[in-house]
């Protein structure tokens, strides 16, 4: 009878555990409603019966409201985005001239429920290259610019976080030679708008992360670049984390490919520092890495 017993309560046991083992768990995220009544107003600064897009600061005030909402991710429409708060921010853009952007807004509830509205937009951007910019690149009317090879961090590169090469600087005459005979010259027109011509003798020096961007494949090496005659630069202010300690605060676009002496995959140069016979230029890289130039008046 003791024996029957025990084996009882062992089936029993074992039925316990198996029906517990098969107990499927619940869980609840709440109520998933996604954002709704979503509404995305804008105003450009400025606007008036004679400045129908804005008084040229271009700075855009965007208001946000929704029910369901944790929070807004707004790109834009000129690569920037930013995840914002309900209510009003005021945002600048800084491409000179007149120019239309699409703002899209993506309104994220729980579980990342969203909705999405979209408006677009024309802002007007009044951009006076600064004169030391304009006469330390060139003189007033023409300059002709080289590799400054005999100073150090002449070519380096570092962090995106920082404003210095940090992991590596090259010495004087450190590097390959066709690195340092090509001729870039800057030429200022009746406007004030500064043109760029590169002459790479043939040849340009491309780190490997951006050879695909110019067409090519391979790694760090010389590559027989077209550099593409005559280009308008487009100055703004500086859209990078520098500040007036470490740089001009004033960054230019070469249309094309970019190209300045060296191929990083980019086509905005920041001017850290600037006088009359020295320039020093910081670019973002194919490698999203921070790439240093210094060129010196030939």
């Amino acid at each position: 009878m003791k024996n029957f017993i025990n084996k009882f309560n062992i089936v029993l046991l074992i039925a316990f555990l198996s029906a517990s083992s098969c107990t499927k768990e619940e869980y609840s995220f709440g109520d998933l409603s996604s954002p709704a009544q979503l509404t995305l107003q804008t105003a450009i600064q400025g606007v008036n019966a004679s400045n129908l897009n804005g008084d040229g600061t271009g700075k855009v005030s965007i208001t946000l409201a929704s029910s369901n909402t944790i929070n807004y991710k707004v790109d834009f429409g000129d690569g920037q985005t930013q995840i914002l708060s309900a209510g009003t921010s005021v945002y600048k853009y800084n491409t000179p001239g007149t120019n239309d952007y699409t703002i899209t807004v993506n309104a994220i509830g729980k579980g990342g429920t969203t909705s999405t509205i979209s408006k677009k937009i024309k802002v007007f951007v009044d951009f006076k290259i600064p004169d030391n910019i304009l006469n330390g690149l060139t003189g007033g009317s023409s300059k002709i610019w080289v590799t400054d090879k005999d100073a150090d961090s002449h070519f380096g590169v570092g962090p995106i976080w920082l404003f210095y090469p940090d992991y590596y600087a090259a010495k004087g005459n450190d590097r390959d030679p066709e690195l340092y005979n090509d001729e870039i010259t800057f030429t200022k027109d009746a406007n004030d708008n500064i043109n760029m011509i590169v002459d790479n003798k043939g040849l340009t020096f491309i780190i490997k992360d951006a050879t695909s961007f110019y067409g090519f494949s391979g790694d760090d090496g010389n590559y027989a670049l077209n550099t593409g005659g005559s280009k308008k630069l487009i100055f703004m202010d500086a859209t990078s984390a520098s500040t007036t300690a470490n740089s001009t605060r004033i960054q230019f676009t070469v249309p094309g490919n970019g190209i300045i002496n060296a191929g990083f995959g980019s086509n905005t140069y920041e001017i850290l520092s600037i006088s009359e016979t020295n320039v020093h230029l910081r670019t973002i890289g194919a490698d999203g890495l921070a790439w240093y130039q210094k060129l010196k008046v030939k």
